[in-house]
Formats: structure tokens, sequence, C-alpha cells
């Protein structure tokens, strides 16, 4: 600024003799500037990114998807933004991570996270949550490497510090193995869920570059086993579920059809026993864990079975209540700092309700701290409503999650959309909402195609064009594969059954039997497309 009143006044002694010369080297300054302001401008309108995940939680188990279960701060974000009646997950926790990560339902070293990405293009990027890959993702794309900032588990641990201090699997951070008393918290206590909060808001408010955009990648670990909740979040559910699993199923489902959630055609499925033959039980109490994977009517067991079991889905619901409350925190700050409306928000579950026993032991009830109790199959089914089966599975109840996006920026309130979509579209979405190109190189490597395509355009009130094919399902013995409406299911590896969604949602129906020639071309079509991923084989 000194250099331009310098040679304001200079050059006001000769105008006529020096005007030329103070164009010259005027106009290349002031073009650098604006270039410069513009370039401020463009950071200044990317959005900052917000992509939170639930762990085995089932489509109905949120109160706006039709659950009993206080949800306000999903709900806000689903009454003020758009909420998906179709959208697929990859029916299992790795499968799920590692698909919405990297774009690319299977991938290999030219995969890059989506981290990773947003990381080199300037956005400040935090992982804060589970970390849980398929073996075929890069070491690039683990969080320590991808992210600014990251604070996971893999897989699975305890919610609460065990009376030993030793957690079945530990937590990272930054790379490094923390022991229990090194544990991340800002309470006077230390829960999983609070404490991926605390870690989130901490580097948020702390990050040197305010003015730039950010992505929080923020993966609960919730309500994934062991079943662990504060005890005050318990004694807000505790007795509201002696009613049963086959009222809490009915009551949702109408509730669903009540929220435009669901069209009434589709019928209530009738209610799944978890038939996985390749997923056991730990040994001893053979008795009691040969009835954990089984439905029975409510109405058949005795006073002090319904009272445990009500304790049990009270605890998963204090864990789904306690992450929405973990929301609405990251809610807060947004507000509080002025980024809510130009931050995209987008909620999803990593797969369907888990019906698997992997109960420790018995000794402990559910919620305890010193536990480690698991949901049963019958609540896991009442989860999934209006759907059969469970996670892992490629039917409807283990594909078939919930997904919000709220930007207000760009979505209008209260929308409901019927488009198809997948969890493989994140990707692209997130790229398009940030205005960020998929690289051509991938350290020094041409880069993988991208499978999935952005659902920016549905946000904006479009229509997109139909994908054209979702595929999902836990290995070949579970795989589902969708074209339009038509789709293909595999259980327990014993061959294709065939369902109409458009017709069927909850696939009541198999119509293997009456159109074979559809299970043929869509099972080639199945196999054409596996051929094209990296080793010709589809990896999950």
């Amino acid at each position: 600024m000194h250099f331009f009143v310098f040679l304001a006044l200079h050059f006001s002694t000769d105008p006529m003799r020096y005007s030329h010369i103070a164009f010259l080297i005027c106009f290349p300054l002031i073009f650098i500037l604006s270039y410069c302001n513009s370039e401020k401008k463009l950071v200044d309108e990317q959005p900052n990114i917000v992509l939170i995940m639930g762990d085995d939680i089932g489509f109905s188990d949120l109160g706006c998807f039709g659950s009993e279960i206080a949800t306000p701060n999903l709900d806000r974000l689903a009454n003020q933004g758009i909420r998906f009646k179709q959208f697929y997950n990859m029916s299992k926790c790795e499968t799920t991570r590692s698909v919405m990560l990297t774009g690319h339902y299977t991938g290999d070293h030219r995969s890059v996270s989506i981290g990773e990405l947003l990381k080199k293009e300037g956005y400040y990027t935090i992982h804060s949550g589970k970390e849980h890959f398929m073996k075929w993702v890069p070491k690039s794309a683990y969080a320590e490497n991808a992210f600014h900032e990251s604070y996971t588990f893999w897989a699975c641990n305890e919610f609460f510090i065990p009376p030993d201090s030793s957690f079945q699997r530990p937590f990272i951070l930054q790379g490094d193995t923390l022991h229990a008393r090194d544990l991340f918290y800002a309470g006077d206590s230390f829960f999983k869920t609070d404490a991926f909060t605390d870690f989130a808001l901490e580097k948020l408010d702390q990050r040197k570059n305010k003015a730039a955009p950010f992505f929080l990648y923020l993966p609960y670990g919730a309500a994934h086993y062991p079943l662990q909740a504060r005890k005050e979040d318990i004694e807000k559910f505790k007795g509201k579920y002696l009613i049963g699993w086959d009222a809490i199923r009915q009551r949702r489902y109408e509730k669903m059809i009540e929220l435009d959630m669901l069209d009434p055609k589709y019928k209530l499925s009738k209610p799944s026993s978890n038939i996985n033959k390749f997923r056991g039980h730990p040994r001893g109490d053979g008795e009691r864990r040969a009835l954990i994977p089984l439905y029975r009517p409510w109405d058949s067991l005795t006073t002090p079975e319904k009272e445990e079991l009500d304790l049990e889905m009270a605890v998963f619901a204090a864990m789904v209540h306690r992450m929405d409350y973990n929301i609405g925190r990251v809610i807060n700050y947004l507000e509080k700092t002025g980024q809510l409306d130009n931050t995209l928000i987008m909620y999803l579950s990593d797969n369907g309700s888990c019906p698997y026993d992997s109960n420790v032991d018995f000794d402990h009830e559910p919620g305890d701290p010193a536990g480690y109790r698991t949901l049963s199959a019958a609540w896991a089914n009442a989860g999934n409503t209006p759907f059969r089966y469970f996670k892992q599975f490629g039917h409807e109840g283990g594909t078939h999650t919930h997904f919000i996006a709220h930007w207000p920026d760009k979505i209008a309130p209260s929308r409901i959309t019927n488009q198809p979509s997948h969890l493989v579209d994140l990707y692209p979405t997130i790229l398009d909402a940030a205005g960020i190109a998929y690289p051509e190189q991938v350290h020094g490597t041409p880069s993988l195609p991208l499978h999935g395509s952005s659902i920016v355009p549905v946000f904006e009130g479009l229509e997109r064009p139909v994908p054209k094919r979702f595929v999902s399902g836990y290995k070949d013995k579970f795989r589902m594969y969708r074209e339009g409406d038509w789709k293909i299911v595999n259980t327990n590896n014993e061959g294709w059954a065939l369902y109409n969604l458009a017709d069927d949602l909850t696939e009541m129906k198999d119509l293997s039997g009456a159109h074979p020639e559809m299970i043929d071309r869509l099972e080639s079509r199945l196999k054409a497309w596996e051929a094209t991923l990296p080793g010709g084989k589809a990896q999950f």
C-alpha cells in the first residue's frame, strides 16, 4: 500500500509523462492482488464437510426414521435437510469403511483416501473414531497417514475403561498406542462416544488456520457391542421395551408410513431369526446361547426373560441416544462459530443392526462397564424394521441404511427422496461439494476411477441418472446385486433369490422360480463387472 501512495505522489507532478510507466507497474500488481482475492473468495466458499457414521444401527433406530429412541439432533438435521428412503451400505463394518473412504468397491495401491485428497487440497482434516479396513486398502489411507489429526480404535472395544485398565483393542493417537491412563477425554470420566467428540471439537477449536475449510470424519463406535452406556442414559429407556419386539416393530412400521419414509404398499416383513450359518457362538452356556439367534413371540417369554431383554434394548437405545447428544455438540459448535450454513453434514450407519452372539459371559447384565454383552437377534430385527435379516446379509435389513444430509446453503429443508444411492457415491459427492477434481495420478501411478457418482444433484432437488448397479452383502455367500428395480441376493451360499423392489421392498416374494432368465442376466452382469475390478474379483 505504501508503494502505491508513493507512485501516486511521484507521478502527480507530471501525470502525462509517467502515466504509461505507472500503468505498466501497477496493472500487474493490481492483477496479482485481484487474483489472490478471488482465490481467497473461492476458498472461503468451499464448505466444511462433516461425515458421521453410526455403527450397527438399524434403518428404523432413529426417531426421524420411525424409532421411539430419542434422537432430537439427528431429527433436526433430517427436518432441516434431506432423508433418503433408499440408501445402501456394504453390510459389514470394514467393507463399508473401505468402500466409502476410497470410493472403490474393491481397490488397490492406486486407491487414495478422501481424507488424504482433501488434506492435499487445503482442507484441515480430522478422523476421530473407529477405523476398520479390508486388506486391499493401502496403508497410505489409514488415519495416521491420511489425516492431519487422528484418534482411533480398530474394529471394536469397550466404551468405559475396564476394571483391569486394558482394552480388548487399544486406542491410537496419531499412530501411537495409548495406555488407559493416557486416553484423551474432556469430562470427569471416560466414555468412548463422548471422548471422540471431545477430541474432534478440541482440534477444530485449536486449528491455526480457521479460514481454511475442514473435513471432520466422525465414525462413532455406537451402538456396536459391547452393550455399555452411562447409567443416566439407560434410566431414560428402562421399562419402555417391556411391550416387546413384536409391538416395537409394528409401531415403528406405522410411524415410518406416517413420516412418509415408507410407502404403505410395502408390507412389514415376517420376523427374522438369525440364520447365518457362518457365524457361530462363543463356548459355554450352550442352552442360553441357543436362544439368542431365534425370534420368539414376545408373549411366549417368561417375566424374568422380558425384564432382562427390556434392559438389553434399553442399553442399546441409550447408546444411540448418547451418540445423538454428541452430534448435537458438533451442531452447537458449528452454530456458535457461525459455520453451520456452510457445512455439509452427512449421517449414515455402516450396516444394519447386529444379531450375533459375542457375549463374553452372562455374569454381568447389559450396560455394566465390567461386562461384555451383545444384542439379541429379535431386537436387531426390530432395529431393521421393516426389512428382513441383519448385518452381513445382502437383504435390505443388512444393506439398507438411513442417510441424512444437511447443508443450508444447498439443501432445502424437510425433503425426502426416493432416488436410490449408495455410500460408494459419497466420495464423488464430497469432491463435487468441495469443487475438487479427482486426481489423474495417485502416488505417481495412474489413479483408479471412482465407482460411484455425486448425489449433489439430489441435494439440489434434481434427478440424477440412476446408477447402473448397486452391490453389497458380505462375501459371495451373502452377495446382493441390484440393477434398476431387480435384485438378486444369496443367503448362506445356497443360491440366488430374486426380488422386484418396486413392488416388494421388504423382500416378501421370491421371484426366482418365475423369472429364471432374470437371475441368469443379473448374475452374468455381476460376474462381468467383477472382472473389471482389481484382481478380477470383488473383495468384500
